[in-house]
């Protein structure tokens, strides 16, 4: 079987092959989801009209948080209830030889999905005027916000599946063909959106179809690639069990890595609605701004995802001398390709704004931001690579303390002084402050938790914990 020699490649083999042959498909597919959520904001933008632009930069965080349910997906971040938590406790289940706990495992993320899913869509639709509210809608951008949220809620369980699963298939070691449903799902997208937005002129409605219909299909490929049987885990709902504590293993790590995407998005409401106090244009191009910075952001996600299963195999193995080997060169590997995608956003900035505003005010706001965001870009990928290692050794504490700091603990509380102190360059400069300490931060838990898992006794009974 494909999988079974693929896993047994987890646990040999050159380091520097197997590290690029899982994190290329995942890195592939993250610059695709990347390059879908560009395109909106880019066919938005040959509207010529900022105020669709601000619209879809509010709209924007209120739909990730249905993908930080699903899986990692934040304008900078990386985290999920079902996918984070389902591909960590997978990986140590495989590791250990534990194939029919992963199989249920899997089943209980993709009828998780389905629900949470459902739940969510149903939240949104009931409280959209109170949503609209709290990011920061204003009158000229309310009606566009709301379109575009109405719209994309149809996709909800769609969403999650699609992003879920995109993670769990490289936890059997099926990184190309995580990486294809992603690819077909946002491919499918960025061809409608041109056709939606200016073709059809449905401008913001267009965009926000075009979301609907590729969510759909990526979802739909990863259902047929399980109902073919082609994989060794499970979508089945007789294989979901209510004992064996599948639920809390996959929650333990879940939960904390859901709530540092959460935390993004709440923190980028929070922006927006600070934002929105100095004008449209200003909110436009704190929307341009955060997109420039998931040039780097989303790559260096990819290759944490990428990386995790590997990590996660070699601790449920025990295999800690190949843990540290691909650790290492994971964050070598991971500084170096964020530095130089620091410094060609750098170089590129004007042209890059350029192709999504007209708007001489709000390009000027959008440099200025840019330019602040990407003062730490550069420490994107450690900072990945390293809270993808905490949660592939089911650091479930660790998780916690760094998803609860860096969007929120820090960042949150550095909004409001720094905009109280320098006004709206401190709502900005608030991020690479959170940024420097989130690092910092991770480091120490890395390696703390590192040395505790080394000196822990091999578990052969219960959960993964």
């Amino acid at each position: 079987m494909d999988q079974k020699r693929d896993l047994e490649g987890f646990a040999s083999g050159p380091v520097f092959t197997l590290v690029l042959r899982n994190a290329i498909p995942a890195m592939a597919a993250m610059l695709m989801v990347l390059i879908y959520n560009l395109a909106d904001t880019f066919f938005i933008g040959q509207t010529h009209d900022a105020i669709q632009v601000a619209a879809v930069s509010l709209a924007t965080p209120v739909f990730l948080i249905f993908m930080s349910v699903g899986t990692v997906f934040g304008i900078c971040g990386t985290a999920g209830l079902f996918g984070i938590g389902g591909t960590s406790v997978i990986s140590r289940a495989l590791g250990e030889g534990r194939k029919e706990y992963a199989k249920k495992v899997s089943a209980f993320c993709m009828w998780g999905c389905v629900i949470a899913g459902s739940v969510m869509s149903l939240f949104f639709w009931l409280f959209m005027e109170q949503i609209l509210g709290l990011v920061g809608a204003t009158p000229d951008t309310w009606e566009l916000a709301e379109s575009y949220l109405n719209l994309v809620c149809l996709s909800g369980p769609f969403v999650l599946i699609s992003n879920c699963f995109s993670n769990i298939l490289r936890a059997e070691g099926q990184s190309g063909k995580a990486m294809m449903g992603q690819l077909l799902g946002n491919l499918l997208n960025i061809i409608l959106d041109p056709i939606m937005i200016l073709g059809f002129g449905w401008n913001i409605a267009g965009a926000a179809i075009a979301t609907v219909i590729g969510n759909i299909v990526g979802a739909g490929y990863y259902l047929l690639y399980f109902w073919r049987g082609k994989s060794m885990l499970s979508i089945r709902l007789k294989d979901v069990s209510r004992n064996d504590k599948v639920c809390s293993s996959v929650l333990v790590i879940g939960v904390p890595a859901s709530l540092g995407s959460l935390l993004m998005s709440v923190s980028q409401i929070v922006v927006n609605g600070q934002m929105s106090a100095y004008g449209d244009m200003a909110l436009a191009g704190i929307g341009v701004a955060m997109k420039v910075t998931m040039i780097t952001g989303m790559v260096c996600i990819g290759l944490g995802q990428g990386v995790q299963p590997l990590l996660g195999y070699c601790v449920g193995a025990r295999l800690w001398e190949r843990y540290q080997k691909i650790l290492k060169f994971s964050l070598l590997f991971a500084f170096a390709l964020s530095t130089v995608l620091t410094s060609a956003c750098y170089l590129c900035l004007d042209q890059i704004i350029h192709a999504f505003l007209t708007d001489q005010n709000a390009f000027a706001y959008a440099l200025r931001f840019a330019r602040i965001l990407l003062s730490t870009s550069f420490l994107f990928g450690v900072f990945y690579v390293l809270t993808n290692s905490l949660q592939a050794m089911g650091a479930a504490k660790a998780s916690l303390i760094i998803s609860l700091s860096r969007q929120g603990l820090i960042y949150i509380p550095a909004l409001f002084l720094l905009q109280a102190a320098v006004g709206v360059n401190g709502l900005v400069w608030a991020q690479p402050l959170a940024d420097v300490l989130s690092i910092i931060l991770a480091v120490i838990l890395c390696a703390t938790t590192t040395k505790q898992m080394m000196r822990k006794p091999i578990e052969t009974e219960g959960t993964i914990s």
